[in-house]
């Protein structure tokens, strides 16, 4: 089902892909009255995995980058959650950002702006949320981000 926010998606380049089956033995996300718990959803481009270490081999920049990817396969669980309808997505509540990182890198906030930018100017005020970004000696597969999230349906 195509609705507003898919619109708004489709001017920002953006199509949803399918939602990412979980990887080990847990669901993809959990409904618990209007609020949907999404497990963590790791980066991912058009060739695959996005690996690497910020502060090592990988910049902010691309950091960000792939932050942004967590939050498109966000939103693609959100719209699973919601049966397909996404505009039946109210808000996005909190972000929990963890950054593949070198022990004095510092910039886990700059990387996690990638999401929390792109969920800003895919939904407006709706997408403004609580956050925290943390680092993490290494991630799942050696994936550069991760980030899992809370959001209010109707």
């Amino acid at each position: 089902m195509s609705g507003t926010i898919e619109t708004r998606l489709a001017e920002l380049g953006v199509t949803l892909p399918d939602a990412p089956a979980p990887a080990a033995n847990y669901v993809p996300f959990v409904t618990v009255g209007d609020l949907v718990y999404v497990s963590g959803q790791i980066c991912t481009g058009p060739d695959g995995l996005i690996l690497g270490k910020l502060g090592e081999s990988m910049d902010v920049e691309a950091g960000a980058a792939a932050a942004k990817s967590c939050a498109v396969a966000l939103l693609a669980q959100c719209k699973a959650a919601c049966n397909g309808d996404l505009d039946r997505l109210v808000r996005v509540v909190k972000l929990t950002g963890f950054v593949n990182s070198t022990a004095d890198f510092a910039d886990q906030p700059k990387v996690i702006n990638g999401a929390s930018d792109f969920l800003v100017e895919a939904l407006g005020d709706a997408g403004r949320h609580a956050r925290s970004a943390v680092s993490a000696a290494a991630l799942p597969l050696g994936v550069a981000v991760e980030i899992e999230g809370i959001f209010q349906i109707a």
